[in-house]
C-alpha cells in the first residue's frame, strides 16, 4: 500500500475529532428516548469507523475479494452458532439477512476466481449493492423495529417456515419486511448494537470496499 495516497493526521487533530464525536454522542443521546440503547449516531459512528478501517487495510483486488468472501463465511457461521449453541432463534427479518451475506459472499468468491479487471469489478461492484442495498434496507428495518417502546412493538407473527408453506411468496415479502414482535427481540449486542445493527454496518462497509477495490489492482 502507498501510504503517500492517504492523508495523514496530526495527533493533535485525532484528539479534536475524539472530542467532537464524544460531544455529539452526550447531545444526541440526550434527545434520544430513554428506552432506545440503539441510535442513529451509533449505527453511523460505527458504520464510518468499519468502513475507514476496510478502506485502510484493503489488499490488492483478489485478495480483498477472498478476505470478504472470509467475513461473509466467518458471520453465517457464528449466526449458525448462536442459533445452534447459544438457541437464539433467527427471526424472518433475519434469515433473509443472512441470505444476503451469503449472496455477497458467493458474488466475492466468484469475482475472486473471475479475477476481473476494472471494468469487471464495477460490474461485481454494482451488483454488490443491489444486494446489500437489499440487505440494509432489512437490517434498517429491524433496527427501527428494536428502537420501538414495548407497547408499540407489534405482536409476534407466524413462522417463516408456515408462512412459505401456506402464503404466496409475494405475501410472505410483504409480512417479512413489515416484521412481528419477534423482531423486535435483540437477544445479543455488543457496543450497544445488535445483531441488525452490526448486519447494516457490514452490508455499508463491504459496498464501499467493493467500490474501493475497483482501483486496486
Amino acid at each position: 500500500m502507498n501510504a503517500a495516497r492517504y492523508a495523514s493526521l496530526t495527533w493533535p487533530w485525532v484528539g479534536l475529532i475524539l472530542c467532537l464525536a464524544l460531544l455529539g454522542q452526550e447531545y444526541v443521546l440526550l434527545g434520544a428516548r430513554p428506552n432506545s440503547s440503539l441510535t442513529v449516531y451509533r449505527l453511523v459512528v460505527m458504520a464510518v469507523g468499519l468502513t475507514s478501517l476496510t478502506l485502510v487495510l484493503l489488499p490488492p483486488r483478489r485478495i480483498a475479494y477472498l478476505v470478504a468472501f472470509g467475513v461473509c463465511a466467518g458471520l453465517i457461521a457464528y449466526a449458525l452458532y448462536l442459533q445452534y449453541v447459544d438457541g437464539l432463534e433467527p427471526c424472518p427479518l433475519c434469515v433473509f439477512q443472512r441470505i444476503a451475506v451469503i449472496a455477497m459472499g458467493v458474488v466475492f468468491l466468484t469475482a475472486a476466481f473471475h479475477n476481473p479487471g476494472r471494468t469487471g469489478a464495477g460490474g461485481y461492484a454494482v451488483l454488490q449493492l443491489v444486494i446489500g442495498g437489499i440487505g440494509i434496507a432489512l437490517s434498517t428495518r429491524q433496527v427501527w423495529l428494536q428502537s420501538l417502546p414495548k407497547d408499540q412493538v407489534p405482536a409476534c407473527g407466524m413462522g417463516l417456515n408456515y408462512m412459505l408453506e401456506t402464503l404466496p411468496f409475494t405475501d410472505v415479502l410483504k409480512k417479512v419486511f413489515q416484521g412481528s414482535g419477534e423482531c423486535a427481540e435483540k437477544g445479543w449486542e455488543f457496543l450497544h448494537l445488535s445483531i441488525a445493527g452490526w448486519t447494516l454496518v457490514f452490508f455499508i462497509a463491504m459496498i464501499a470496499a467493493s467500490f474501493a477495490v475497483i482501483r486496486r489492482d
